[in-house]
């Protein structure tokens, strides 16, 4: 009978206690759906058709590296010899950094996958003393089962600074305007600006003062301002990212760029108003054309860049159809007037229809070194953010 009574009393109680579980998640529920700043999305983008998310932007002031578009010239060049000196001090005189990273880490979220990058990130990164860590796209939920908005509060609550390859440049937009920390654009659908600064660099290098041997280094002996301007550099391909990091940058550092893209493969208007502006204020060419022939002429330097980019496979064959006639060749440098002592660049990987294997492998060709110096860039480019805290 005790026994009874005590079941009784034990079953009035979780039908109580579920009742007012209930009742408390319904008037959660009413109070949830009557106000309209706590709707927040769990999707790729924020969706907030009733009221506008009660969210803020991170605190101004923060340092971010998204675009060379928002940089000056200046600042350009002090990443490109900061990028020369750290080159010279750790290949050639093994000096250490010190650890000015060190207990810091640096979170680097790739949605697409890199090698460069990937490599010369975390290379730099140890150097600097700091702990880099790899988010890939199985790693973190970028944008797929949860906001960029989300992410960039999350992660830059817990990091140092972020490095981001994603998809659309409104993405790294979206990264930086959240975090707290410095967030690096390490590629973007618009811009790629740390392969541009390796770019740069590299050209710095082969047209500067040349050293004896192998084994020395001259180049952070002459500054790129002295060696940059009046170069033609010729860009032969899709009117992509690379492209577009070459339009706001190269005109700041008066170096002229003629473009061949094929019909329906031109570069962003927005991007093209841009160059022209800094062009017309240093008094440098800028051209467009759909004849690489034309692009190349009287060039020092040819580009390109590979025909179908991460995401577009669906549309090879039609690229491939599309940019025939476009292949970099030495008979098409001659045809089309290059000059004598041309070089050649690509930011890799390549694929043969870009460009045939006599400029690819020839001395000509300077693509392992550019390669090389992304790390070197990279770090010039944390040393600026992460410890420095200036492109200054």
């Amino acid at each position: 009978m005790l026994a009874n009574r005590r079941l009784l009393s034990i079953t009035k109680s979780i039908i109580i206690n579920r009742s007012s579980i209930i009742h408390s998640s319904n008037n959660f529920n009413k109070w949830n759906n009557s106000n309209n700043s706590f709707n927040f999305s769990t999707t790729a983008s924020i969706q907030s058709s009733n009221a506008s998310l009660n969210v803020s932007p991170a605190p101004q002031g923060i340092l971010h590296y998204l675009t060379h578009a928002d940089l000056s010239k200046q600042q350009i060049y002090n990443l490109i010899t900061l990028a020369i000196q750290h080159k010279y001090n750790v290949k050639y005189l093994d000096t250490k950094s010190g650890q000015p990273l060190l207990g810091k880490t640096l979170a680097i979220m790739f949605s697409k996958r890199s090698t460069r990058t990937r490599v010369a990130t975390e290379t730099a990164v140890t150097y600097l003393g700091g702990q880099p860590m790899f988010l890939g796209s199985q790693d973190i939920q970028l944008g797929v089962n949860e906001s960029l908005l989300d992410t960039s509060k999350v992660v830059s609550s817990m990091v140092d600074g972020m490095m981001a390859r994603v998809g659309s440049h409104s993405e790294i937009v979206t990264l930086a305007k959240y975090s707290t920390v410095p967030v690096i654009n390490a590629l973007s659908d618009k811009y790629h600006p740390t392969q541009i600064l390796a770019d740069l660099m590299t050209m710095h290098e082969i047209f500067g003062p040349q050293p004896k041997d192998d084994s020395s280094y001259v180049a952070h002996l002459t500054h790129p301002q002295e060696t940059l301007p009046g170069l033609k550099v010729a860009w032969v391909g899709d009117g992509n990212n690379i492209l577009h990091s070459m339009l706001v940058t190269f005109p700041k550092i008066g170096v002229h760029l003629s473009v061949a893209t094929p019909k329906g493969y031109s570069p962003a208007e927005d991007v093209v108003k841009i160059a022209k502006h800094e062009a017309a204020k240093t008094n440098t060419e800028i051209s467009f054309t759909h004849d690489p022939k034309v692009a190349v002429n009287n060039a020092d330097v040819i580009v390109t860049d590979t025909w179908v980019s991460m995401g577009q496979e669906s549309e090879k064959a039609k690229r491939l159809k599309d940019f025939e006639g476009y292949q970099i060749t030495s008979s098409l440098a001659k045809e089309g007037g290059a000059k004598k002592n041309w070089k050649f660049l690509h930011c890799l990987p390549r694929k043969q229809e870009e460009v045939s294997d006599e400029v690819f492998y020839s001395p000509i060709s300077h693509v392992f070194q550019e390669a090389e110096n992304r790390k070197w860039t990279i770090l010039a480019v944390l040393d600026a953010l992460l410890v420095k805290k200036s492109f200054d």
